[in-house]
């Protein structure tokens, strides 16, 4: 089973939802707004994933605005990244698709065909 992390209002996380249940790919459910990723959880998927750990941040957010992260990231270390990621939902990558071996972050269609 999957872990579907997401924000109810984004408009991908819905176009992510409607393709998963339209492929009848059975997931357990959880908004971000209500239950962020942990320090711990993100260390792992991100090294799960192999990604950059920029690539975690929803970039086009508005307190990844506010607090103009896209001049300060590349000065922090990855565990102050981490640590930020952590203290607001908002701030992380969305839809996560979290499985036994593998992480997607955002929703690219050819890629989660790929996956699944």
């Amino acid at each position: 089973m999957i872990t579907f992390i997401h924000y109810p209002k984004c408009s991908t996380c819905k176009k992510a939802k409607k393709w998963l249940d339209d492929k009848n790919i059975p997931y357990d459910e959880r908004d971000i707004k209500k239950e962020n990723p942990s320090y711990d959880e993100l260390y792992n998927w991100q090294k799960m994933s192999g990604m950059p750990l920029k690539k975690f941040f929803n970039t086009s957010g508005l307190l990844y605005k506010e607090l103009n992260l896209k001049d300060k990231l590349p000065s922090m270390s990855e565990e102050e990244q981490l640590k930020l990621l952590a203290s607001d939902g908002m701030l992380v990558k969305r839809p996560l698709v979290v499985g036994d071996d593998f992480v997607l972050v955002g929703f690219k269609e050819e890629s989660w065909n790929e996956k699944f």
